[in-house]
């Protein structure tokens, strides 16, 4: 399905040079914040206290979370469970300040404005259970980076699987330097959308490179830069339906899914608009530079020798 056809191919390897650079410097800033400014991360990561209490009429998320704030707390979780009057409250921790005494003095809180309000349970998760998670985390990622490049190896070639490995975690680390800059929490929400968005990026690329592929075999005069470009004019009517499409959704969380949805959304959101530059300027053009070419994904057909030859000295 096509939306439209361009009938000229756009010359986009002519400026891959100056894109490169872009996506350089953009690389090189967000591991700076990385390192400057860290990720905020939340509880879940960093330990702190979980409050589960209960309302007798459907919760108002939005007043709970403004209640929490006044006390100190920032960027607190609140969100539904269950039912839509039962409420689920992360709070971050605290020097000085044990659980108990965080729930106790939330609960009050809560109490001043809805005295029907009920404490179902609160527990505290601490730093060792935090940095599992970090640990965890990162195995996953690690684990689908390396699986993306064997499935790349082997279906495509190594030096498309280095390019788009390269470009998948060029949008990784861009993702994770939005968070480190703007100091938004980073949550499990989020680790899932990053991981997410490496499967959603390498999905545009391996388009591209099957293209690619089909041009060196269906256009013999045309040279590697060539190809590259009519590949990627060709998928464009594609690339348009499918991010198009797949933004909506995302936006339509982002402005219309609360605050639990709010840093997931974002995520996807930075993760879909790069990985569409990625697949073009950064996968397709390190490809380019690792010289690819014809006879990488075009292997040479052996001839059979001729069976006349073989028993040209039979006895018949």
């Amino acid at each position: 399905m096509e939306l439209f056809k361009i009938r000229k191919d756009i010359p986009f390897m002519k400026h891959a040079l100056v894109f490169n650079a872009i996506s350089f410097l953009t690389f090189a800033l967000a591991v700076f914040f990385l390192f400057s400014r860290g990720l905020h991360l939340s509880v879940e990561f960093t330990g702190g206290t979980l409050m589960e209490v209960s309302y007798s009429q459907p919760a108002d998320l939005q007043k709970v979370r403004g209640t929490v704030a006044t006390l100190g707390f920032a960027e607190v979780q609140v969100q539904n469970f269950g039912s839509a009057r039962d409420v689920m409250i992360r709070l971050p921790a605290q020097k000085g300040v044990s659980s108990a005494q965080q729930s106790e003095k939330v609960l009050t809180a809560l109490k001043a404005n809805d005295p029907d309000v009920i404490l179902r349970r609160t527990e505290f998760v601490g730093p060792q259970v935090g940095d599992e998670l970090a640990e965890d985390g990162l195995k996953a990622l690690a684990f689908v980076v390396i699986g993306i490049m064997i499935y790349l190896a082997i279906r495509f070639e190594w030096k498309f699987a280095v390019s788009a490995i390269i470009a998948n975690l060029h949008d990784v680390i861009i993702i994770l330097g939005f968070f480190a800059f703007f100091q938004w929490e980073f949550s499990l929400a989020v680790l899932a959308a990053v991981l997410a968005v490496l499967g959603y990026s390498v999905n545009e690329s391996v388009v591209i490179f099957d293209r690619i592929r089909e041009n060196f075999r269906r256009y013999r005069k045309m040279n590697t830069v060539e190809i590259i470009d009519n590949a990627i004019t060709s998928t464009i009517s594609r690339t348009i339906i499918t991010h198009g499409s797949t933004q909506i959704m995302v936006l339509s969380m982002l402005l219309f899914g609360g605050e639990t949805l709010h840093y997931f959304a974002m995520a996807l959101t930075i993760g879909i608009c790069f990985g569409i530059y990625s697949s073009v300027f950064v996968a397709a053009a390190i490809a380019m530079w690792l010289g690819i070419q014809r006879e990488d994904l075009i292997k040479p057909i052996k001839k059979d020798n001729d069976p006349s030859d073989e028993n040209s000295g039979a006895v018949v």
